[in-house]
């Protein structure tokens, strides 16, 4: 019995310092990202007020303007390279949850999938600048193609796991009324997940949204106000980045307000996906 006790008590302490440890390190974790809010949050609305953000393009060292064609830059390349990448992901989740089971292929694209997916960006930027810049130019098409590439592995793995989570009773039932296959998987298994899918890209989304490395390599910059794909374009990551490092304060003010925005389009995408991930538990 004192045994019992003295283990019992042994394993309380134990218990106790987890938690001690685990509250530390919470603690800890949110002073610091606290800290970074309050000083973006005041910094980039101090910025975004005083500043015409949304009506002028990027300045000239030490002039006033704004992030105008840096917005519409980085809304076209990300657009673009969400359009391409989500119906790859989508098709190659399809696949390796509902026709590759036990197949070489699908271990293999699985496999795959799981080093892109933890690729660093830097090295799919550079992939694409081998591919598309080099011997070119930068352009908006390979910012867009170096995103997909960050786009797919997400949504691969998202549609897979969430067509695995559909029971298969609805697949049976499905059988059992003759329907085929493509049939089942279109109107049946996709359908059911299409909550999860749909969390699934706009985390995909979130992610790329403030990718730089990539387009450093293939979109870089540009200074003025452009629509052409085929020319280098202005985005937000990489303006923020050049305008960080500059030595005057009205640069340093565009790049808060870059900074905030960001976080604000990451913030939206990532509460409307805990929603909708919300949803997909209460109906099932």
């Amino acid at each position: 019995m004192e045994r019992n006790n003295a283990l019992y008590k042994r394993r309380q302490g134990y218990n106790t310092l987890g938690l001690i440890f685990a509250g530390c390190s919470v603690a800890f974790g949110l002073v610091f990202l606290g800290l970074i809010l309050i000083k973006l949050f005041t910094a980039g609305a101090h910025a975004m007020i005083t500043m015409p953000i949304f009506t002028q393009d990027t300045p000239s060292p030490n002039d006033v303007g704004g992030l105008r064609n840096a917005i519409v830059g980085s809304v076209m390349i990300t657009g673009l390279g969400l359009l391409v990448g989500t119906p790859i992901g989508i098709m190659a989740g399809i696949y390796l949850a509902e026709f590759a089971e036990g197949s070489w292929l699908g271990k293999m694209t699985r496999f795959m999938n799981d080093i892109l997916l933890s690729a660093p960006s830097i090295v799919i930027g550079l992939f694409i600048f081998a591919l598309m810049v080099q011997g070119r130019n930068f352009s908006g098409w390979a910012g867009a193609m170096a995103l997909a590439l960050l786009v797919i592995p997400v949504v691969v793995r998202t549609t897979e796991n969430m067509l695995r989570l559909v029971p298969n009773t609805l697949r049976e039932a499905g059988y059992a009324l003759g329907t085929p296959k493509w049939k089942l998987v279109s109107s049946v298994t996709l359908r059911a997940a299409k909550t999860g899918v749909m969390t699934g890209v706009l985390l995909a989304f979130a992610r790329i949204s403030g990718e730089t490395a990539p387009l450093l390599f293939t979109a870089l910059n540009n200074q003025f106000f452009s629509t052409n794909m085929s020319q280098p374009m202005a985005n937000l990551p990489n303006v923020i980045y050049q305008y960080a490092s500059q030595p005057y304060p009205s640069s340093n003010q565009l790049a808060w307000a870059g900074a905030l925005l960001v976080t604000l389009a990451v913030l939206a995408l990532n509460i409307i996906a805990r929603l909708l991930g919300g949803k997909e538990q209460k109906s099932n």
